[in-house]
Formats: structure tokens, C-alpha cells, sequence
């Protein structure tokens, strides 16, 4: 029975994976876009209605203008590469809620907030550039349909070694499922997530025509003000010293990658 699991686990393996592009790294793919969008849309639409949204013109501008130039960057990269089908799948949407929280988000399938807590630590457009960058990125990165895959995978291993003991729970599958979509989006991610989306936000961040240097710098003002009074954001994004040399060493390839499409 043994032998039988670990067959079936190495199938899903085999089968379950992509590659992120730019950085190269493979991922486990159990869960698509497709699957979550619903989730996600919904997660969304719940939030518009809780939360007040900035009644600041010239601010919800800036938010909705450098959400629309990484937005047409990631779609330049998409189609460039062939795969315009999942260009057309997102659903692009930029806000700027009115909340104290220094904090952003993007949903699976391209729904993006921006909290006014937020603004100060940013700086300037090229600073609030890279965190929309960076948060951008975990969903093309589909970060978020990772970690679900993550969690799924660990209970099929359970559910696995279940049927062998004529135990049946494969709903522990779908349970983990919705359990991970309630929180959709905001998870908190990895380090090796964080680091992927620091990349590939520095070179969508370039390619819409804004600072790279400014990424290292907001995320330097962002582990100065962890010292006192962390952001919300660093609740699930580590900010430390290494995280800024990984910037700086990156800056060179960042620059490189982005001339490509540009």
C-alpha cells in the first residue's frame, strides 16, 4: 500500500507543476486561477462593501494610474511570451480604501487595494510603484493557488494513507480548500514568495517606467519603522537587512530582464 502512495503522491507531482516565469522556479500546481477566481471576486466585492474607499481624488488617481502601467507591463511580458489567454484572464481593479492600516493586497486574478495608512511610508509614486509591484507579482507569481496547492497536497497524503485503512475522508480536500479561500489573497506568504515578488515586482516596476532604486528604499523605510511600529504589511512580509542586499544584488539582472520588454 506503501508503494501505491507514494506513486500516486510522485503522479500529482509530476503532473502539478509549473515554472514561474523570469525567475525560473518550479511550483507545485494542484489549484488554477480559474478554480479561486470565484473566491477571490468574492473576497473582493465583500471588501468594497466593509470598507470606505479614499475620497481623495488626486491619491485614488495615483493608486488606479501606477496600478494601470504594471498592470499593461505585465500584460506586455504575458503576451510576449505567449500567453495572452492568461493576459486576458485577469480582471484588473486598483483601489484606495480609506484605512489607517499601513497595508496592500492583490487577490488572485488581479484585484488590488491600496490602504491610506499606507501612503506615507511609500513616499512618493516610485515607492508606492514598487509595493503595488510586489504585491502585483504573488498574484502572477499565482502564489496564492500555491499555497493552496501546498495544503491540499499534505492532506492527500493524509487522505492517501486514509483509503488504505478503508478510512474514507476525501473531504478533508475540499475543506482545506475553502478553509485556505477564506483568507484568499492575504496569506502569509513564504520567504521564498516574498523574495520572488520583491524580483519580479522590481522588474514590472521598471518596465511601467518607474525608479528600481525606490524599491529598496521603501522597503528600508519599511524595516526602519519595524523597529518601533511595524506596518501591517510586515505581518506577513519579513523585512530584514537581507532583504534589502537581495534588492540591491538583483537591481543589475532586474534591469537586464525588464530592457527586454521594454
Amino acid at each position: 500500500m506503501k508503494k501505491y502512495i507514494s506513486t500516486f503522491l510522485l503522479v500529482i507531482l509530476f503532473y502539478g507543476c509549473s515554472t514561474v516565469p523570469i525567475t525560473g522556479r518550479k511550483q507545485i500546481s494542484l489549484v488554477t486561477t480559474d478554480q479561486v477566481l470565484p473566491a477571490s471576486l468574492a473576497k473582493y466585492a465583500k471588501e468594497l462593501k466593509e470598507q470606505p474607499l479614499s475620497k481623495d481624488r488626486e491619491k485614488t488617481a495615483m493608486v488606479k494610474n501606477i496600478g494601470n502601467n504594471l498592470a499593461a507591463a505585465v500584460d506586455k511580458f504575458l503576451r510576449e511570451n505567449g500567453k495572452s489567454a492568461e493576459a486576458d484572464a485577469y480582471q484588473w481593479e486598483f483601489n484606495l480604501f480609506e484605512n489607517k492600516e499601513e497595508n496592500a493586497w492583490c487577490l488572485p486574478g488581479g484585484k488590488v487595494a491600496v490602504y491610506s495608512g499606507l501612503l506615507p511610508i511609500c513616499k512618493n509614486e516610485d515607492g508606492l510603484a514598487a509595493v503595488m509591484g510586489h504585491e502585483i507579482a504573488h498574484a502572477f507569481a499565482h502564489h496564492g493557488e500555491e499555497r493552496m496547492s501546498e495544503g491540499m497536497l499534505a492532506q492527500l497524503g493524509g487522505i492517501a494513507v486514509a483509503v488504505g485503512t478503508a478510512n474514507d475522508d476525501h473531504a478533508a480536500i475540499w475543506n482545506m480548500a475553502y478553509g485556505l479561500g477564506t483568507g484568499l489573497g492575504m496569506l502569509a506568504f513564504s520567504r521564498t514568495h516574498e523574495k520572488e515578488a520583491d524580483e519580479l515586482g522590481m522588474v514590472f516596476m521598471i518596465m511601467a517606467g518607474y525608479d528600481p532604486e525606490e524599491a529598496i528604499h521603501v522597503w528600508e523605510r519599511m524595516a526602519a519603522r519595524n523597529k518601533s511600529h511595524p506596518p501591517v504589511i510586515l505581518a506577513t512580509h519579513p523585512s530584514d537587512q537581507q532583504r534589502v542586499n537581495d534588492l540591491k544584488a538583483f537591481l543589475p539582472k532586474a534591469k537586464e530582464y525588464a530592457r527586454k520588454y521594454m
